[in-house]
Order: C-alpha cells, then sequence, then structure tokens
C-alpha cells in the first residue's frame, strides 16, 4: 500500500478517549493539523460500556468526585450525581466530542498496528544535546493496510486494558475471570467467589460478591488504608483538596486523614483486615465506603495471599483452605504498547521514562497522555498535558527561544511527583503522581509558554 504524503504534516493521536480527546481539543485550539485514530465505533475510550477493552463494569461509578475528574473547560452537568455512573462518564465524553466539533477529525473502527520512525536512530539513546532532539516524522501502518507518515504521535491508547494475571502455584478447576472481565453480577449468584487484590475495583467486586453470593473471600497480600467517598457530608477527596489549597503539610494531612477516618470508620484492623503496613497516602487510594460494611457482617471474609490452587480450592499463605467456584483477579494491568518499540519509548524499569510522564527527554516529536495513576480525578490533569503538549508543538515552528527552553527542561527535568510521598514498591505505583502538585507544574510550564515569564 502506498504512504499516504497529504499527513506528513499532521500529528497522529492514537486513541479516541478521555486522554485522546483533550489533546484533540488542544492541537485543534491552536491550529495544529491532527488525525485521531480510534479502534471502536465511538468515542469513550475505557469508559465505553461493553467493548472489548473496556475495563468497566455495569456498577461503576467514579471513585473521584465531579470537581476532581471533570475537564476544567468543559463541567460535569449540575444534575450529575457527586460520584457519577459509568454511562453518565460516557455521555459526557460523548458530548465534549460534540461541543468542540471533533467528530470530524476522528477515524472510528481503525486501529494502528504498527509505529515506527522512518529513519532506524532509536529515539532513546540518552546521549543527544537537547538542542538536536529527534523530530519525525513517523511511518504508520493502519489495520486496513494503509501506511502514512506522521510528523509527530502522541499515544493515547491508556493503559487499563491488557490484564496482569499472578502466577501461583497448582491449577484451578473452577471459572476465573479478571476484574476487565467481570461486567455484571449474575456470574456470582449462588457461587463462592474469591476476589483476589485490594485495589478499587477489587474492593468494588468484593462488595458486590458478598451482596450476591453464597460466599465471598476477599484476598490481600497487604493490609491498606481504606477511604470512605464522604467525610460528614463532603466527598473525601473535595476535603482534601482543601487542605492541599491551604499548603497544609504532609504530616498534617496525614494527622486530620487518620482522625477522620478514625471517627467515622475506625481502622481496618478493627473489622479483621490486615493492619497497613505503610502511612497514609502511600499507596493509591482505596475508597470505598462498603467493603468494611460488609465485612463487619461476616459477607466477605478476609483472607491472606494465595499459597496454592488446589482445584476446586485454595490454599491461603496462613495455611488455611476454602472451596471455590470462581476466581476475579482484580491484579491490575500491564503497560503495554503493542504497537511500537519499547527502545522508541526511553523504556527504564518496567516503564516509559518520561518528563513528567508525557515527554521523551530526545524526541520532540513523540509524547503519551494519559501515562498516569493519580490521586484524584484523571480528565482534568490530562488536560493540562495536552494544554502543554500543544504549546510544544505550536513552539517549535513558531516560537524557538520557548521550544529550545523546554528541551532543555525535559532532557535535565528532575521529576518527584509525588511531592515528597514515598509510595510503596510496587508495580501498581508505577505512574502514580500526587495531583495537587502534578497540576501546578503543568499551570506554571503552561503560563510560561504564554508570558514568556517564570510565573511564581
Amino acid at each position: 500500500m502506498n504512504t499516504v504524503s497529504e499527513t506528513s504534516e499532521k500529528y497522529l493521536i492514537l486513541g479516541a478517549g478521555s486522554s485522546g480527546l483533550t489533546v484533540a481539543r488542544a492541537f485543534q485550539e491552536l491550529g495544529i493539523p491532527y488525525d485521531c485514530i480510534e479502534r471502536e465505533d465511538d468515542v469513550g475510550g475505557n469508559w465505553y460500556f461493553g467493548k472489548p477493552h473496556s475495563s468497566v463494569y455495569r456498577s461503576t461509578h467514579l471513585i473521584s468526585s465531579k470537581p476532581l475528574t471533570e475537564y476544567p473547560d468543559f463541567p460535569m452537568p449540575a444534575e450529575f450525581p457527586d460520584y457519577p455512573r459509568h454511562d453518565q462518564v460516557w455521555q459526557y465524553l460523548r458530548a465534549y466530542a460534540r461541543h468542540f466539533d471533533l467528530y470530524d477529525h476522528i477515524e472510528l473502527n481503525t486501529s494502528v498496528e504498527r509505529i515506527e520512525p522512518v529513519d532506524s536512530q532509536s529515539s532513546s539513546d540518552g546521549e543527544e544535546s537537547p538542542l538536536s532532539a529527534r523530530r519525525g516524522p513517523w511511518r504508520v501502518r493502519l489495520s486496513h493496510g494503509e501506511q502514512r507518515l506522521y510528523r509527530g504521535v502522541v499515544i493515547a491508547n491508556g493503559h487499563l486494558w491488557d490484564p496482569k494475571y499472578p502466577d501461583y502455584p497448582g491449577q484451578f478447576e473452577g471459572t476465573i475471570l479478571h476484574s476487565s472481565e467481570y461486567k455484571t453480577h449474575d456470574v456470582l449468584v449462588d457461587r463462592r467467589v474469591l476476589v483476589v487484590g485490594a485495589g478499587n475495583s477489587g474492593c468494588d467486586i468484593a462488595v458486590e460478591s458478598g451482596q450476591n453470593a453464597a460466599q465471598t473471600y476477599h484476598s490481600t497480600r497487604r493490609g491498606y488504608h481504606y477511604m470512605p467517598k464522604y467525610f460528614f457530608g463532603t466527598p473525601a477527596d473535595q476535603l482534601n483538596e482543601r487542605f492541599l489549597s491551604w499548603r497544609m503539610p504532609l504530616w498534617l494531612r496525614r494527622l486530620s486523614a487518620a482522625f477522620m477516618v478514625k471517627m467515622v470508620q475506625g481502622w481496618p484492623q478493627d473489622y479483621g483486615l490486615p493492619k497497613p503496613d505503610h502511612k497514609l497516602l502511600e499507596s493509591h487510594p482505596i475508597v470505598n465506603s462498603q467493603l468494611l460494611y460488609y465485612v463487619g457482617h461476616g459477607e466477605i471474609i478476609v483472607k491472606p495471599d494465595v499459597a496454592e490452587l488446589l482445584g476446586d480450592r485454595v490454599r491461603f499463605v496462613d495455611g488455611s483452605e476454602a472451596p471455590i467456584d470462581l476466581i476475579i483477579y482484580a491484579t491490575g494491568f500491564r503497560l503495554s504498547f503493542p504497537f511500537i518499540d519499547h527502545k522508541y519509548l526511553n523504556w527504564k524499569a518496567g516503564r516509559p521514562d518520561l518528563y513528567l510522564n508525557v515527554f521523551h527527554p530526545h524526541d520532540d516529536t513523540l509524547f503519551i497522555a494519559g501515562l498516569l495513576q493519580p490521586d484524584s480525578g484523571q480528565f482534568g490533569l490530562v488536560h493540562y498535558q495536552a494544554q502543554l503538549i500543544a504549546r510544544f508543538v505550536a513552539a517549535i515552528d513558531h516560537d524557538p527561544q520557548r521550544a529550545d527552553w523546554f528541551r532543555r527542561e525535559k532532557s535535565h527535568g528532575h521529576d518527584d511527583l509525588g511531592r515528597g510521598i514515598h509510595y510503596i514498591r510496587s508495580t501498581r505505583h508505577l505512574l502514580e503522581v500526587e495531583h495537587f502538585g502534578y497540576r501546578r507544574r503543568f499551570r506554571k510550564a503552561i503560563a510560561r509558554f504564554d508570558t514568556g515569564l517564570a510565573p511564581r
């Protein structure tokens, strides 16, 4: 198939989920030509319930509240609840695409098979001067066989779609599902269910199982802190946002949060859950107001990590055993970019090593949007990622001085995305960021592009 040369001055945005849409919006606003490629028949990505690469289930709601989730330039409808359902989120994303006239630039039912630079030079040797960074173009092969040249690529395919499974010894004779395959509660009814994993999905599914299954077991490797969705009638993340806006130091935020958790629900160990082995805020927040309730009522039986699968039973590391019909692994996802060689992503220690999780240190034409796991909502943070990507792309052609400034930043900039928080070491926290400081860094960089001055 011949290369379509007329795309060579465009950028490719890969994916029309929540991240790809806001990149398209930012490019459109600054007049940057682009195509957006989406493999499904509509926008929405992970929030398009029922599609093969969507990991949401029918009862999914946001765990971050509306103001901490929405795009800054497109508020969620006032009639939405504090924590919208997945179908409301999907409709919100579709409305965003319509409002900013993005659909005309989105090619649906098309996937990207391969992305590679036209030249053979690796983008990851790390020895280049920041002012001599690689600048495209990229050859892109699409699912229908067409090949195109693009000036640059923004990867926005999401990172919650390639299931990760634990490797336990033995064999299991019952049904195994990953949390991404779980959709409705009917698979739980009258079965003995083991949910493995204490992330937000694992806790949600354990609660749903406790309401429907004959017996529910919940296996976790360590103790975690569990945060209710509300403190005294206020969404928990909104209260935390106040503390952050007051510049409350980390130790005082921890003390205040611990006091409120004790007042509202007590400690996990009060319910028979393992005691957390880390401080508050050192792991991705588990936001669930019901898990402790169902544990306390005996509808969920707490278990430690799995030691061995024994046909129709499971043995745990404490020596106890339980008969099991269904295992649901809520064990997260692998970082997966099957369409591009890792060497072009500056891959280190199991992840792309990018400035602010977005910018390649030595390539001006390759970006990843949405590659983060924030301690609050994500859409608004990716909005600022997109705005900064667009400004840098525009500056390359129209403002070389500011483009050179940002090249130096992304080549040598220091990343402390936890802003002093030391997250526990696990693959779950490879992409973790402290949202307030992360957002502030993007706003400052955007302001510098817009004004030429370093803001205070």
